[in-house]
């Protein structure tokens, strides 16, 4: 007796999503020197001289500016480190991530 094989119609496609994209966010402090946050934007985030500067200065009038969006895991891992080289000296430095809407 012959085996009936059923094949499928369709192929289906796995439906794939984007990641989540998150803000990270650096907050101005009234204690770390401008010149080492400006050294950590460049380290850190790759930025020239002059992007870091603004970025700083736009967080040192505002309170907060987001220096740049990444998926979950980079933002966390910039954030972590960028505020950990402020500890290491001794900064209040603080960058944050929050989700982009």
């Amino acid at each position: 007796m012959p085996e009936t094989v059923i094949k499928p119609s369709a192929k289906t496609k796995p439906k794939v999503e984007r990641p989540k994209l998150y803000k990270v966010i650096l907050v101005n402090d009234d204690f770390t020197p401008r010149e080492f946050v400006v050294r950590v934007l460049k380290a850190e985030f790759r930025m020239s001289e002059d992007q870091a500067a603004k970025v700083m200065m736009t967080a040192h009038q505002r309170g907060v500016c987001v220096v740049a969006v990444f998926t979950h895991d980079v933002a966390e891992t910039k954030a972590t480190r960028a505020t950990d080289a402020g500890r290491a000296k001794g900064y209040p430095l603080l960058f944050t991530i929050e989700p982009e809407e």
